[in-house]
């Protein structure tokens, strides 16, 4: 068996001094970075990932939070991206025995400009492209960010949703912050449901057939809400009386959950068996790929990816449906080999 890990977080050298020099809100990104030096020192990375060198281990690397969107205006986030996509491909060429591919960041507040810098990188050989769950608060079926789809469905890779929220939206209106840090264990879940669902009723799934989207964390909410995703969303409109959201359905070429089932998920669940079940029992071993979002275990590095091996080697799988999670669906979805 191999482990080709699909969702892990880098931040390339060029980048990572870029940000550290950058100063202000920037600059406390990167401090808050610091404490998890496998992020952006790669002998710390390199010595985790050894760990599991008799697994056959090796890593998709994509950027860490925050997004590029939120950390300044289009001119600097520009930059950003091809420092970040450039330093991968780089890192990708200089050890290919470590890092079989990349997912590359785009400067999504820049929508024209992030459509070129994902032809320029997919055309490059990038793996697939990483977008957040929402781009700077607006949702990412606005028609402006369309072009950014339309190029991973041309070239053939797929886009992979990250959630995104932070502190500064509340649990409850009458407050002025998330409390508990529920902004993240619950907000981050709801977010990537939330942008599955506007992107499965924008109808882009049927203007895109070759589009392949992937979720962080095996599909965030949507396994375990089946039920209301299948016979309760069956019934959309029932509920509304100020428009008739009957016609959503008639426009659609399938049933809301066809296309929930259409996506891809990766199996980042930190740790969780039950919630590894659940969705594989949702996905199936055809839509899951092996993914740790290391290095934010409590280890700081070898945690997640321990566990979720572990996982993945407890359950009963057939050998041909272990390979295609462990592997074969990365090589298949994001040309690695």
């Amino acid at each position: 068996m191999r482990y080709i890990d699909t969702f892990n977080h880098l931040f390339p050298k060029p980048l990572w001094d870029r940000m550290s020099n950058a100063g202000g809100a920037i600059a406390g990104i990167s401090a808050r970075m610091r404490s998890v030096p496998c992020i952006y020192d790669l002998e710390a990375r390199f010595r985790v990932m050894d760990e599991f060198a008799a697994k056959n281990y090796t890593q998709v690397i994509s950027l860490g939070m925050p997004p590029l969107e939120a950390m300044g205006g289009p001119e600097l986030t520009v930059e950003f991206a091809r420092l970040g996509n450039d330093g991968m491909a780089e890192l990708v060429a200089k050890y290919p025995e470590r890092f079989v591919g990349y997912l590359a960041s785009l400067p999504m507040n820049a929508p024209e400009a992030a459509a070129r810098e994902a032809e320029r990188v997919l055309k490059a050989g990038a793996s697939g492209l990483q977008v957040h769950s929402n781009i700077n608060g607006e949702a990412l079926d606005d028609p402006k960010f369309v072009g950014v789809f339309e190029m991973a469905a041309k070239y053939g890779r797929p886009v992979c949703l990250h959630p995104t929220r932070f502190a500064s939206t509340p649990d409850y209106a009458g407050e002025p912050k998330s409390k508990y840090e529920i902004w993240w264990a619950f907000g981050w879940p709801y977010e990537t449901s939330v942008a599955m669902a506007r992107l499965v009723f924008s109808g882009i799934m049927d203007r895109l057939p070759d589009l392949k989207l992937l979720c962080h964390h095996l599909g965030a909410m949507v396994p375990y809400f089946e039920g209301r995703i299948g016979p309760g969303w069956d019934q959309l409109g029932a509920r509304t009386t100020d428009e008739d959201l009957s016609l959503v359905l008639k426009r659609l070429k399938k049933r809301p959950i066809e296309y929930f089932k259409d996506f891809y998920a990766d199996s980042a669940t930190f740790g969780s068996r039950p919630a590894t079940v659940c969705g594989l029992e949702f996905y199936g071993a055809d839509k899951v790929l092996f993914a740790s979002d290391s290095p934010f275990d409590p280890e700081k590095g070898p945690g997640y990816i321990r566990s979720t091996i572990a996982i993945l080697e407890s359950l009963e799988l057939s050998n041909d449906d272990r390979e295609k999670i462990c592997f074969r669906n990365a090589q298949k979805l994001m040309g690695v080999k």
